[in-house]
C-alpha cells in the first residue's frame, strides 16, 4: 500500500467542478458535456476493476471517494457514485466535506494516525445506535463490543465480543462515544497483518482530525448507510495529487508504488497514471469553457 498518490482518484476529484450523469445528487453542477461524461466513467470503472466480480459474483456499482488537496491534509471530500444498468455512473451521495488523519493520508500503520490510500471493500457496519436502514452487515455494539488493534493478538483488526476487555489494546465501540454512533469498517487490512493498522472505520466525525478513519457530519453517515447495498460489492477509494507524508516510514519510490498490490485503485497505477493526470487539466478547461 506504498503510495506517493492517487492519481486516479485525484482526476476523479475534479468531479467537484465537473459535469454528471442525468439523476445527479441534487447540489452537484452540471454542464451537459458528455465527452466528460465518458471520461469520468472510464475513471470510475477503472477504480472498481471494471465490471469484473468480487469476491460476491458481482461487480462493484457502489463507489465512494475520499479526495483531498495535499496527502498532509486532515480534511477533504466524500462522494458516493453508482453504476447505472446502462453502465454510467451517477452522482448518488453529494460531495460532502470529510475529516482523515491528523498525519493525512498514506500508508497506514499502527499507532500512526494516517487514513490509508487506496481502494477498499466495505463489509461490516455498527453504530451504538439501532440500525438506521442500511442493507449492510449490522451490528448494534454495546459495552460488551471491542474493536481488537493489539497485534500480538489473535483477535487482531476484528470486532469482538466480550464481557472484558479482550487484550492490551483494544477499543470500546460503545464507550467511544457518539462518533460510533453509525460505522462501516473499510477492509484495508483484510489479512490482519500486524503493522498495517487496525479499526479504520467510516464513521460519524466529531469535527477533528480521525485516528486514521474517514469522519462525516451524522446527518451524510446516516445517507451512506441507507444507499449502501453489499450486492452492490461497495468499495472507497481514498487518494491524493500529493506526496505522502514522509518521516516515519510512509511512502515508497514511483516503482514501488506501481508495484503494490494495494497502490492506488487497486494496482492499477502503470501506464494508467500519466494518462490520468494528463486528464485533469483538459477536464478542468472544459468546465470553464461550458
Amino acid at each position: 500500500m506504498r503510495l506517493l498518490g492517487l492519481a486516479v482518484a485525484a482526476a476523479v476529484a475534479t468531479v467537484l467542478l465537473i459535469p454528471t450523469m442525468a439523476g445527479a445528487a441534487p447540489g452537484v453542477p452540471q454542464t451537459g458535456n458528455s465527452s466528460v461524461d465518458e471520461t469520468l466513467n472510464g475513471v470510475l470503472d477503472t477504480i472498481v476493476g471494471g465490471k469484473q466480480p468480487g469476491p460476491n459474483g458481482k461487480a462493484t456499482s457502489q463507489l465512494l471517494v475520499v479526495t483531498a488537496g495535499n496527502a498532509a491534509d486532515t480534511k477533504g471530500k466524500l462522494t458516493g457514485y453508482e453504476r447505472e444498468a446502462n453502465g454510467n455512473w451517477k452522482v448518488a451521495i453529494a460531495p460532502t466535506p470529510a475529516f482523515l488523519g491528523a498525519k493525512g493520508q498514506g500508508k497506514a500503520q499502527d499507532n500512526v494516525p494516517r487514513t490509508p490510500s487506496g481502494t477498499f471493500g466495505l463489509d461490516q457496519a455498527f453504530g451504538r445506535k439501532a440500525n438506521p436502514g442500511t442493507k449492510m452487515p449490522y451490528k448494534q455494539v454495546t459495552t460488551k463490543d471491542w474493536w481488537d488493534s493489539d497485534s500480538k493478538s489473535p483477535t487482531y483488526n476484528t470486532l469482538v465480543h466480550k464481557d472484558t476487555k479482550p487484550s492490551a489494546d483494544a477499543e470500546n465501540l460503545y464507550n467511544s462515544g457518539p462518533v460510533y454512533d453509525y460505522a462501516v469498517n473499510i477492509a484495508h487490512n483484510p489479512e490482519r497483518k500486524p503493522g498495517d493498522a487496525s479499526a479504520i472505520f467510516l464513521h460519524v466525525t466529531n469535527n477533528q482530525p480521525t485516528e486514521g478513519c474517514v469522519a462525516v457530519a451524522q446527518n451524510e453517515m446516516v445517507q451512506i448507510l441507507k444507499w449502501l447495498d453489499p450486492a452492490k460489492s461497495p468499495k472507497i477509494t481514498i487518494g491524493v495529487n500529493a506526496q505522502a507524508p514522509t518521516g516515519d516510514g510512509a511512502g515508497g519510490s514511483p516503482q514501488e508504488m506501481r508495484d503494490s498490490p494495494n497502490g492506488a485503485a487497486g494496482g492499477i497505477l502503470g501506464g494508467l497514471v500519466d494518462s490520468a493526470l494528463n486528464m485533469i487539466p483538459s477536464i478542468l478547461g472544459k468546465v470553464t469553457q461550458s
